[in-house]
Order: C-alpha cells, then structure tokens, then sequence
C-alpha cells in the first residue's frame, strides 16, 4: 500500500481523538488538544493514526520558545500515534500536511527519552533539534493516574503531602528530547523567530546518544 494514494487525512473531533489517545498512545492519558486530524485508511475508512495539537498547559514553556512577545504563537504537538499496519512513511505525511493547520507559527514537541524516542520523525519533516528538557521532578500519588500539573493547579505539595501522607512522592521526570517548527508563510517571518528563539539549535542525537534520566 502506498501512503499517499490510499490514505487521507480529516480533521476529527476532541472526543474521537480523545478516545483513541487513551486507548492506543503508550501514556494512555488525555492531553492538551485544540485541533486534532486523523489518518484513514481510504478502502475501510478505518482511523489508523492521529495527530494532536494543543496549547501547552505550562506559560513558563510557551514564554521559554520565543520570548513574551510570542507567548500565545506558540502550539505543542501533544499526541501522535500511528498504526502498526501503516507504511513506513505514516508519521511524517500526518504531521507533514497538518502543521500548516495548527492555528500557530511556533510548533513544538517532545520525543520520550524513557521509551527511547530520539525524535526520527521530526528529524524527518525538518523540525529545529534545541537539546533535552530542563531536570525536574514528577508529583505522583500513588493509585492516582493524573498528570503532575493537573494537580499542581490545585494544591501545592505541601498540601498533597498532608492529604496522601507517605502515598505522596516526588520522583524525577524523564528528559525529553525537544524539537521546534516555524509554521511560517514566508522566510522573513521564519528568519524573525529564529533570531528570538532562546535555545541553541542542536545537531539531531542519535541513537548512541540516547539518554535515559
């Protein structure tokens, strides 16, 4: 099968893609999504991937891209996954023509260092390789699943720790590779927000240089 003469590519709604992100995707949890586009098979009309885009939860992300003055320019490719069965060419012909439609100039997204992703489909469509994420820690309670921010935005760890007792830990969060897209019109626009980008751009690692911390 040829993935551009049997595959096509529909916007979905939140809730479809919701569905399949906590289903299929490894993290198996709801993400950030303001625009969501899946890929169908053309003879069965089966969705065999998806691509999210959504506004990154934390302002201290967005504002660390390009600076303040590009702080609401700024959108995160938040869940990809692609079906076993797909050609090989799947993830970047989703991703090639769905960033155009994010709604934003400054795409960004992470590949997992734990689950040894280096990020070979950014590498691929070209994205801006800008190193690992800054060390930090995880908030985690012990039997519940929800994100370290979702329960940031309500308590602070002191009061965590005085709820959950010793069920509340902090653990450290695994590094993630980071990679950046100038979703722009026209080179001066892109040439613009290279010259405000505040990370050094990297050479792409490899897979020796996988980093699991």
């Amino acid at each position: 099968m040829s993935i551009k003469e049997d595959y096509y590519i529909q916007q979905i709604s939140y809730k479809i893609a919701m569905e399949i992100v906590v289903r299929e995707h490894y993290l198996h949890r709801k993400c950030p999504c303001s625009k969501a586009f899946g890929l169908f098979e053309k003879n069965t009309r089966d969705i065999k991937g998806i691509v999210v885009y959504g506004t990154p939860s934390s302002s201290s992300l967005r504002k660390g891209i390009c600076g303040d003055a590009e702080i609401l320019n700024v959108i995160e490719l938040t869940r990809l996954w692609i079906s076993d069965d797909v050609p090989k060419n799947g993830e970047s012909f989703l991703i090639g023509n769905t960033m155009k439609q994010s709604g934003k100039e400054i795409v960004v997204s992470y590949a997992d260092s734990s689950m040894n992703h280096i990020g070979i489909v950014y590498q691929a469509t070209n994205w801006l390789y800008t190193g690992l994420s800054a060390k930090r820690t995880n908030w985690n309670i012990e039997g519940i699943h929800k994100h370290c921010q979702t329960l940031a935005d309500k308590h602070t760890s002191k009061e965590l720790k005085e709820l959950y007792g010793d069920k509340f830990s902090l653990v450290d969060r695994p590094r993630k590779h980071r990679y950046v897209y100038f979703n722009t019109k026209t080179k001066k626009r892109k040439d613009e927000l290279l010259a405000s980008l505040k990370y050094l751009v990297l050479p792409y690692p490899k897979k020796k240089d996988l980093e699991v911390s």
